[in-house]
């Protein structure tokens, strides 16, 4: 069988308290096949944004594996993490993120800085990646001067400039309103078909109905992991 894009095994993570450790993540196990698009549900303190953050190489577990691409990146230093998150992972998150006196063009272009990138490869990626999100003549613009789910619109380019094979959303709609939203959905659902692995974090049942796959977590532990049924109207 092919390797999973994702394998956790056993993955736990705890936090330092006054009242002392706290296990946000239980010992989890988890296998994701790549060209997935899946869901990650649960209430506040469940452990699903625990859970994304080791996803995304932004923390490190405590105990447990996770294999990124076959990769256990659980075992890796501080410099090797930060180049698995610039150059296999793309990142969208619910507050956009965008600096605020940057053209979306720059933005956008932004991870390519710090790959080290020259200044001509940078532009036309961002061009390209503008274009693909439908935004193509706001290249110049700053982000004040477009709407929020313009906005967002541009981080989802600026994660796809670096050609991640994962990408990760973190309430991505949450600031939006339901017509937005969906919008903002179609895209993902678009990326997920071209062969892109989606991971998105959120605790809307309509913005899971997209995905094809939903995991709930409770606790710091998964209590289901289910395909969405077929039937909802959202549905890629």
């Amino acid at each position: 069988m092919p390797e999973p894009a994702i394998r956790v095994v056993g993955l736990g993570k705890s936090y330092a308290t006054a009242a002392g450790d706290f296990p946000a993540l239980k010992g989890v196990d988890l296998a994701i096949a790549a060209g997935e698009f899946v869901a990650i549900m649960g209430p506040s303190g469940s452990g699903k944004s625990t859970f994304m953050n080791l996803l995304g190489c932004l923390d490190t577990a405590s105990c447990g594996d996770y294999f990124l691409t076959g990769r256990n990146v659980a075992r890796l230093t501080g410099d090797e993490l930060a180049a698995v998150r610039n150059q296999t992972i793309g990142f969208v998150f619910q507050g956009f993120n965008l600096l605020p006196r940057m053209s979306l063009e720059d933005n956008v272009a932004l991870p390519l800085v710090y790959a080290g990138a020259e200044r001509a490869a940078r532009r036309a990626a961002a061009r390209q990646q503008l274009a693909r999100v439908g935004l193509a003549d706001y290249a110049a613009s700053l982000p004040s001067r477009i709407s929020g789910g313009q906005q967002q619109r541009v981080a989802i380019a600026r994660a796809l400039v670096n050609s991640p094979r994962l990408l990760l959303a973190d309430e991505p709609t949450g600031n939006l309103d339901s017509h937005t939203s969906e919008e903002i959905m179609r895209i993902f659902c678009d990326l997920n078909r071209e062969g892109i692995t989606v991971v998105l974090v959120t605790h809307e049942n309509d913005i899971a109905a997209f995905a094809q796959r939903q995991v709930r977590f409770r606790d710091g532990l998964i209590v289901s992991d289910a395909p969405t049924p077929r039937t909802a109207d959202a549905a890629c």
